[in-house]
């Protein structure tokens, strides 16, 4: 029988280019448009966000059908280090839904300034942690329907400091470059010993990424690419060995 969660949180992303960023630089927050039906709400909010997941292996595939066939395995230290979080799924008519109105509220009340900016990153804080049961993301240039709950997400997302807390719909595709380029100053970085596996789609690609880990992160020691280049295995072989 399968465990339930991954022992690692899993990253997974479109192309072996994006991999190799990641590798090199560490992962930058990007920011994410997200449904926010759990606040009855219909357009979508965006905020930096890295995000990760905790599918056990055996339920991987559908995971990264969608999401991309690149990706790194890290370490759970790692995340709970560096303050990644499960999210929380909710209902519209949940208790975590009227806590998040009730903040709301409370903000449009307070005279005093310096209490309404307390009270509001309280807001942003607890809302970046939501996510509805399931409900619509953009994806491929439009909208597609979700099952948020079957991810199993965790998140990453700057506490202090970022220069737009939030964009809305109708000013997300102007502002998104500027904003993305801001939030790289907030990058997840860790070391080759945080990393557990990465993921290529296909045994043909490992050389590649081999050249690459051994050229490019010359940084490191030599016994730390070593375990690095340990780390690189294909989904091909992951779904032939389940």
């Amino acid at each position: 029988m399968s465990k339930p969660k991954a022992n690692c949180l899993f990253h997974f992303t479109k192309t072996a280019d994006a991999l190799k960023s990641i590798l090199k630089s560490g992962f930058f927050p990007r920011y994410c448009r997200e449904d926010m039906s759990w606040f009855n709400m219909t357009e979508h909010i965006a905020y930096p966000v890295v995000c990760f997941c905790d599918i056990p292996l055996s339920r991987i595939n559908e995971h990264t059908d969608f999401y991309g066939q690149y990706g790194l395995g890290m370490s759970k230290e790692w995340g709970l280090k560096n303050d990644l979080s499960p999210v929380v799924y909710c209902t519209a008519s949940s208790l975590v839904a009227e806590a998040a109105k009730f903040l709301l509220g409370l903000n449009s009340q307070m005279k005093d300034k310096a209490e309404k900016e307390k009270l509001e990153k309280a807001f942003w804080a607890l809302v970046k942690s939501v996510k509805p049961l399931e409900g619509k993301m953009y994806a491929g240039g439009g909208l597609t329907d979700k099952d948020f709950y079957n991810e199993s997400e965790w998140r990453y997302t700057p506490r202090d400091g970022i220069t737009k807390t939030v964009l809305m719909d109708n000013e997300y595709n102007a502002q998104k470059d500027t904003a993305n380029k801001d939030a790289e100053k907030y990058v997840l970085k860790f070391l080759p010993s945080d990393i557990h596996y990465i993921f290529v789609k296909d045994d043909t690609e490992i050389p590649s990424v081999v050249d690459f880990i051994n050229n490019n992160l010359g940084s490191y020691p030599l016994n730390d690419l070593k375990i690095l280049n340990s780390r690189l295995i294909s989904l091909t072989t992951v779904q032939r060995d389940l």
